[in-house]
């Protein structure tokens, strides 16, 4: 009975969290492609189109946060080696993923104004 409460509750909890991811994504999306017709009818600068990349890496990787957290759950509930097989190999392509993501946003970051010439 508390084995099947417990797996019923990490399931919806699994569950809400993919649901959450596909939103940051859809609102990632959305918030993006915005940017990208402003940018087209601004004519914007390079940086204005890495911006927006930028800042739809970010939405990006939060979603793929999401993500290995409900497969993290899933896993707890029913932890069959094949089970645990996909998570490391889910998990070692989203860490990768996010690891490269996270990279390129913070190259992209800037470093602050520019040391005048003493």
């Amino acid at each position: 009975m508390v084995t099947t409460l417990f797996e019923s509750l990490a399931n919806a909890v699994a569950v809400f969290l993919e649901a959450s991811s596909v939103f940051v994504i859809a609102v990632g999306g959305l918030r993006s492609l915005y940017g990208v017709v402003r940018s087209l009818f601004d004519g914007a600068l390079l940086t204005d189109r890495k911006r927006v990349w930028r800042d739809f890496a970010s939405w990006l990787v939060l979603a793929l946060e999401f993500e290995l957290a409900a497969d993290i759950i899933r896993t707890i509930v029913a932890p069959s080696w094949p089970d645990i097989g996909k998570l490391a190999a889910i998990a070692a392509i989203r860490t990768f993923l996010n690891y490269f993501l996270s990279r390129d946003i913070q190259d992209l970051q800037p470093v602050g104004p520019p040391v005048p010439p003493s």
